[in-house]
């Protein structure tokens, strides 16, 4: 995708099919860029010449899957070319049969970006204004009401984007700059008109993984942060528990050099350099000497941190590899044809394959939503050793702070101790989720699709294991803040601090006991953002 600077100074991005980046698919399906959506000149050729092949072939009578023949089970009834248009409208309307909760506006907006991007390569049959008209809808914010469960991920994402192609021709009720209307009142009010479908159009919208994709890419983007956030997190809790700086030195991490484990390694060594909280190796290993003449002695602290921070970036540094290679497959398949059947223009012949399958999606899903709920199991590991006095280093238990026995307040107050038992809880249900989607394949569809992906819910579930985690993190978090308040913030590290001080700035010191869901949601903001992470410069 290229960009270029309108007239008016209006930013817009070319969709041509082959350069669409993850962070531009995040941009888009939050609102967050002014933009103008456009097809890219030279994809809108490819577009004409695969859709003119595919007149051609119409017109010679071939059987063609899906322009010429039924679906699926079907593929061996030829109807005749009056009646291909038909076929495609009657193709959307019996795949109406989603259930389950709504998908997000980011996601449904997700949805249609990559559904454009991936017919913007030109091997679909499809004129360009079928691509254009999904940029249209973005733009206009005339938005596909799309219920997430129905989707097996192969024949790609059926259900799901049937929704998507029955707001495309006008038919059901769309969600238009915010109001549930029918469909053709959006667009006659945004100066649009349903678009009439021909031809394999139907079939080039429905039978693709830009659903899953949307998902993937959502959780991709959203496990970036949850990695900074690890750090960030393992760096204020090795600080307010009087930990080993030590525990983080390049050189033991350089003896087993993965690259996500290095670099969350050099996150937490500088988020924690110059704290006045925590013990450099050496100072570990000299502030407490056994008396001359002793045989045997207790020391006051452990010369290791236990597992939970020691070995973090063993941890978040699974999650930021297996984010490269997520990428990596992720950004191949946005920026792919995945219908069927493809129309080869040069060599001017119609191929059928099976490019829908969601394999690397539901790969890659299952992969990272695994390595996401570790994290959340990590930092709900963390913060239980941070609120309990047996092994917190002589902070208040459940961060409560401390009365006299004689203070009518005494035994009053729990503190964080809710806290801990709600992230609990969350880390096991993100936990639980990392059963692997991708391999339940079913048979069906007449045991013509007997090989499924499941793409699409292994995409699902990473991005409820992301939710889970990001509530974990901000439970934490605000633990490890409590906790800075009774160590002292100006002991904190330089390059810890603006991250206590921005959680500061949206929720308070709890001095007693009184809900805190509104902080969960204030810090799960933060975490989204990016804030957090760009406070202290977390790669």
């Amino acid at each position: 995708m290229t960009s270029t600077i309108d007239d008016d100074v209006q930013k817009s991005l070319f969709v041509n099919g082959h350069d669409l980046t993850l962070r531009e698919v995040a941009d888009v399906a939050c609102g967050s860029l002014p933009l103008r959506l456009k097809v890219d000149p030279d994809a809108a050729s490819r577009m004409a010449d695969s859709h003119g092949l595919k007149l051609r072939l119409i017109d010679l009578g071939l059987p063609i899957y899906g322009v010429t023949t039924g679906f699926g089970d079907s593929s061996t009834r030829q109807i005749s070319p009056e009646k291909t248009a038909d076929l495609q409208r009657n193709l959307v309307v019996y795949h109406l049969n989603g259930t389950g909760p709504e998908s997000t506006r980011e996601v449904v907006r997700a949805t249609l970006l990559i559904r454009a991007n991936c017919l913007a390569r030109g091997h679909s049959g499809i004129r360009p204004e079928l691509a254009a008209h999904l940029l249209a809808m973005l733009e206009n914010d005339v938005l596909p009401i799309i219920p997430e469960r129905g989707s097996v991920g192969a024949s790609g994402d059926l259900v799901p984007l049937c929704y998507v192609a029955s707001a495309v021709i006008g038919v059901g009720t769309v969600r238009y700059q915010g109001r549930d209307v029918p469909a053709v009142e959006a667009y006659e009010d945004c100066g649009m008109e349903p678009f009439v479908l021909e031809a394999k159009e139907g079939l080039a919208l429905i039978n693709g993984t830009s659903f899953m994709s949307a998902f993937a890419v959502l959780a991709v983007e959203g496990a970036k942060e949850i990695a900074a956030v690890a750090d960030l997190c393992t760096a204020l809790g090795a600080q307010v528990m009087l930990g080993n700086q030590g525990h983080y030195d390049r050189f033991i991490h350089e003896q087993k050099p993965h690259p996500g484990q290095l670099c969350s390694a050099e996150n937490i060594s500088r988020l924690m350099r110059g704290s006045g909280l925590s013990h450099t190796q050496g100072e570990v290993l000299t502030s407490d000497p056994m008396p001359s003449g002793t045989g045997y002695y207790r020391l006051d602290h452990p010369v290791q941190d236990r597992y939970s921070l020691r070995c973090a970036p063993g941890v978040t540094g699974v999650l930021r590899d297996l984010l490269e290679w997520s990428e990596k497959w992720v950004s191949i398949e946005i920026n792919s044809t995945n219908d069927n059947p493809l129309f080869d223009a040069g060599e001017n012949v119609v191929r059928s394959g099976g490019n829908f399958y969601g394999g690397h999606i539901g790969q890659s899903m299952d992969g990272l939503k695994l390595a996401i709920a570790n994290v959340a199991d990590l930092l709900d590991r963390q913060l239980a050793l941070i609120v309990d006095e047996k092994f917190n280093n002589g902070l208040p238990a459940n961060l409560v702070r401390p009365v006299e026995p004689d203070d009518w307040q005494a035994g009053l107050h729990h503190g964080f101790k809710g806290m801990q038992i709600a992230a609990s809880s969350l880390a096991a249900e993100a936990l639980k989720l990392t059963m692997p989607a991708s391999a339940f394949s079913r048979s069906t569809e007449a045991h013509n699709q007997d090989k499924v992906s499941m793409g699409t819910i292994a995409a699902r579930d990473a991005r409820t294991v992301l939710e889970l985690t990001e509530q974990v993190a901000a439970i934490h978090l605000l633990a490890l803040c409590q906790a800075v308040d009774f160590r002292g913030p100006d002991l904190l590290s330089p390059g810890s601090r603006p991250a206590y001080d921005l959680v500061r700035e949206h929720v308070p010191f709890v001095h007693s006991d009184r809900r805190m869901d509104a902080d969960i949601h204030a810090v799960v903001a933060l975490i989204r953002s990016g804030a957090l992470r760009k406070s202290c410069a977390v790669s």
